[in-house]
Protein backbone atom coordinates (compact mmCIF):
# COMPACT_ATOMS: atom_id res chain seq x y z
CA UNK A 1 0.00 0.00 0.00
CA UNK A 2 3.01 2.31 0.22
CA UNK A 3 2.96 2.99 -3.52
CA UNK A 4 -0.76 3.67 -3.70
CA UNK A 5 -2.06 7.11 -4.58
CA UNK A 6 -4.46 6.93 -1.63
CA UNK A 7 -2.76 4.96 1.14
CA UNK A 8 -5.26 5.83 3.91
CA UNK A 9 -8.32 3.59 4.17
CA UNK A 10 -11.47 4.85 5.90
CA UNK A 11 -14.06 2.37 7.09
CA UNK A 12 -17.65 2.97 7.99
CA UNK A 13 -19.90 0.18 9.26
CA UNK A 14 -23.47 0.28 7.90
CA UNK A 15 -26.61 -1.79 8.25
CA UNK A 16 -27.91 -3.93 5.42
CA UNK A 17 -30.66 -1.38 4.72
CA UNK A 18 -28.14 1.49 4.62
CA UNK A 19 -25.90 -0.48 2.24
CA UNK A 20 -28.87 -1.15 -0.06
CA UNK A 21 -29.79 2.54 -0.02
CA UNK A 22 -26.20 3.50 -0.85
CA UNK A 23 -26.17 1.09 -3.81
CA UNK A 24 -29.52 2.45 -5.01
CA UNK A 25 -28.08 5.97 -4.98
CA UNK A 26 -24.98 4.75 -6.80
CA UNK A 27 -27.23 3.40 -9.58
CA UNK A 28 -28.71 6.88 -10.05
CA UNK A 29 -25.31 8.31 -11.03
CA UNK A 30 -24.66 5.55 -12.54
CA UNK A 31 -21.45 4.16 -11.09
CA UNK A 32 -20.26 0.81 -9.85
CA UNK A 33 -17.10 2.19 -8.22
CA UNK A 34 -17.97 2.44 -4.54
CA UNK A 35 -14.67 4.08 -3.58
CA UNK A 36 -15.09 6.91 -6.11
CA UNK A 37 -18.73 7.40 -5.10
CA UNK A 38 -17.95 7.43 -1.37
CA UNK A 39 -15.00 9.78 -1.82
CA UNK A 40 -17.10 12.21 -3.89
CA UNK A 41 -19.95 12.15 -1.37
CA UNK A 42 -17.65 12.56 1.63
CA UNK A 43 -15.75 15.45 0.09
CA UNK A 44 -18.49 17.35 -1.75
CA UNK A 45 -21.58 16.21 0.08
CA UNK A 46 -23.58 15.72 -3.11
CA UNK A 47 -23.29 14.48 -6.65
CA UNK A 48 -25.11 16.05 -9.55
CA UNK A 49 -25.95 13.88 -12.53
CA UNK A 50 -26.41 15.82 -15.74
CA UNK A 51 -28.38 14.13 -18.50
CA UNK A 52 -26.74 15.03 -21.81
CA UNK A 53 -28.90 12.73 -23.95
CA UNK A 54 -31.07 15.58 -25.27
CA UNK A 55 -28.02 17.71 -26.04
CA UNK A 56 -26.35 14.79 -27.81
CA UNK A 57 -29.46 14.24 -29.93
CA UNK A 58 -29.64 17.91 -30.89
CA UNK A 59 -25.91 17.93 -31.68
CA UNK A 60 -26.32 14.89 -33.93
CA UNK A 61 -29.15 16.61 -35.81
CA UNK A 62 -27.11 19.79 -36.23
CA UNK A 63 -24.18 17.73 -37.55
CA UNK A 64 -26.47 16.16 -40.16
CA UNK A 65 -27.69 19.60 -41.16
CA UNK A 66 -24.10 20.83 -41.37
CA UNK A 67 -23.25 17.95 -43.70
CA UNK A 68 -26.16 18.94 -45.95
CA UNK A 69 -25.00 22.56 -46.02
CA UNK A 70 -21.47 21.40 -46.90
CA UNK A 71 -22.82 19.38 -49.82
CA UNK A 72 -24.71 22.42 -51.08
CA UNK A 73 -21.59 24.59 -50.74
CA UNK A 74 -19.53 22.02 -52.66
CA UNK A 75 -22.12 21.96 -55.47
CA UNK A 76 -22.20 25.77 -55.60
CA UNK A 77 -18.40 25.95 -55.72
CA UNK A 78 -18.26 23.33 -58.48
CA UNK A 79 -20.91 24.90 -60.69
CA UNK A 80 -20.61 28.55 -59.78
CA UNK A 81 -24.40 28.70 -59.57
CA UNK A 82 -26.71 29.00 -56.63
CA UNK A 83 -30.01 27.29 -57.20
CA UNK A 84 -33.30 28.22 -55.60
CA UNK A 85 -33.52 24.68 -54.23
CA UNK A 86 -30.14 25.14 -52.50
CA UNK A 87 -31.35 28.32 -50.81
CA UNK A 88 -34.55 26.57 -49.76
CA UNK A 89 -32.53 23.67 -48.27
CA UNK A 90 -30.34 26.07 -46.28
CA UNK A 91 -33.38 27.97 -45.02
CA UNK A 92 -35.00 24.67 -44.06
CA UNK A 93 -31.83 23.60 -42.24
CA UNK A 94 -31.71 26.86 -40.30
CA UNK A 95 -35.39 26.54 -39.42
CA UNK A 96 -34.71 23.01 -38.12
CA UNK A 97 -31.80 24.27 -35.99
CA UNK A 98 -34.02 26.95 -34.46
CA UNK A 99 -36.80 24.40 -33.87
CA UNK A 100 -34.43 22.02 -32.10
CA UNK A 101 -33.04 24.84 -29.99
CA UNK A 102 -36.49 26.02 -28.94
CA UNK A 103 -37.50 22.43 -28.15
CA UNK A 104 -34.45 21.89 -25.95
CA UNK A 105 -35.02 25.20 -24.15
CA UNK A 106 -38.64 24.30 -23.45
CA UNK A 107 -37.53 20.99 -21.89
CA UNK A 108 -34.91 22.68 -19.68
CA UNK A 109 -35.81 22.74 -15.95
Amino acid sequence: MANRKRPIVLRCPVTEQERDLIYQKMEQIPTKNFSAYARKMLIDGYVIKVDYSELKAVTAEIQKIGANVNQIAKRVNATGNVYEQDIAEIKGALAEIWRLQRLSLLKAP
